[in-house]
């Protein structure tokens, strides 16, 4: 992958993270840029496919033309949804970028961080629950820790409700 830069978009086809999809599509993205849209997948012991023998690494860079297929996709246990495909493949053609899926498997909060280290990503953008303040701090803010701990730009982009 040469030229342009390399724009990461966190992604688990959740309504907020199709909002920051939109946004890094509307706001960042120019041509001849890099869509890398990185997505986590919970850790687990997985014993067929893909995810085995990339459960340590990440995937390699899966091309959009691949992602878009459901079978392929099935491999790696993510089901991307039809509007965050939509979206993409239009953004590929309309603003001539290259869009790629990398997926990791463990913590959201530290595969992120890797991610950005790893690709290397030139910003990343990641979307926001709105967690209140209890449930952020039971369970973490991804985006908190991400925005404290990466070596890059870090957009976060609220949800509507907050």
């Amino acid at each position: 992958m040469e030229g342009g830069r390399f724009v990461g978009v966190a992604v688990d086809f959740s309504a907020c993270s199709k909002k920051a999809l939109k946004w890094a599509i509307d706001n960042i993205l120019r041509k001849g840029d890099h869509l890398i849209l990185v997505t986590v997948r919970p850790e687990g012991h997985y014993e067929e496919g893909e995810m085995q023998l990339w459960e340590a690494t990440g995937s390699p860079l899966i091309p959009l033309s691949e992602f878009c297929d459901a079978h392929t996709m099935k491999k790696y246990g993510v089901n991307p949804d039809p509007e965050t495909l939509d979206m993409v493949t239009l953004a590929a053609r309309q603003k001539e970028i290259m869009v790629v899926l990398k997926i990791y498997w463990g913590d959201a909060r530290e595969k992120l961080c890797e991610a950005i280290d790893k690709t290397p990503l030139s910003c990343l953008v990641i979307g926001n629950r709105g967690l209140g303040k209890l449930k952020r701090a039971i369970m973490g803010s991804v985006s908190n820790y991400v925005v404290n701990n990466a070596t890059c730009p870090v957009t976060v982009v609220k949800h509507a409700d907050d």
